[in-house]
């Protein structure tokens, strides 16, 4: 059975090392292009939503401490099933965690409010998981789709989607 630590290996294998690309706007404390420091971002942590952190010098093990608690937690994904949970937790990490919260309601088709409570708890865990995987990365993939910077980073995004596809129900 998968778990947590599976799940970080996994993202961190999808967002890699540092980088400090001044194009991507996580990569500034500002969190828009060219305003602040860019910081970059390192194992998927940025300087957009941790600008105090020294991004660059963060360790593997900081990187885990901080996923586990402001993303997988916080997204809930302790209380679902492994194939959920690292959609969820994937998603909380790129796009952000309530937008995997919103993500999460759409595709189990309850109230969307960004929050998980009981009732949306009840219908993620009655879920069908390979239904559940699939309208996940559908409203990833249209989200994605809808943004400006589409054009340049949308190859890499539909590949990490068939990636967490594959990790989920392969």
């Amino acid at each position: 059975m998968k778990t947590y630590d599976d799940a970080f290996d996994f993202v961190v294998g999808a967002e890699g090392g540092y980088t400090d690309d001044p194009h991507d706007r996580g990569n500034w404390t500002s969190g828009h292009v060219g305003e602040g420091e860019l910081k970059g971002t390192k194992y998927g942590i940025s300087a957009m939503s941790f600008p105090e952190l020294d991004i660059k010098n963060l360790t593997k093990d900081r990187a885990k401490d901080i996923y586990k608690v402001h993303y997988w937690e916080a997204t809930s994904c302790d209380k679902v099933e492994y194939p959920k949970a690292v959609v969820m937790f994937d998603c909380s990490v790129n796009q952000g965690v309530f937008r995997a919260k919103k993500f999460a309601q759409e595709a189990v088709n309850v109230v969307v409010d960004g929050i998980i409570g009981p009732n949306t708890l009840k219908a993620l865990q009655g879920a069908d998981n390979v239904e559940f995987v699939t309208k996940f990365l559908k409203e990833r993939e249209d989200h994605y789709r809808s943004l400006s910077s589409f054009s340049r980073y949308g190859k890499g995004w539909l590949n990490r989607l068939e990636h967490v596809r594959d990790e989920a129900l392969g």
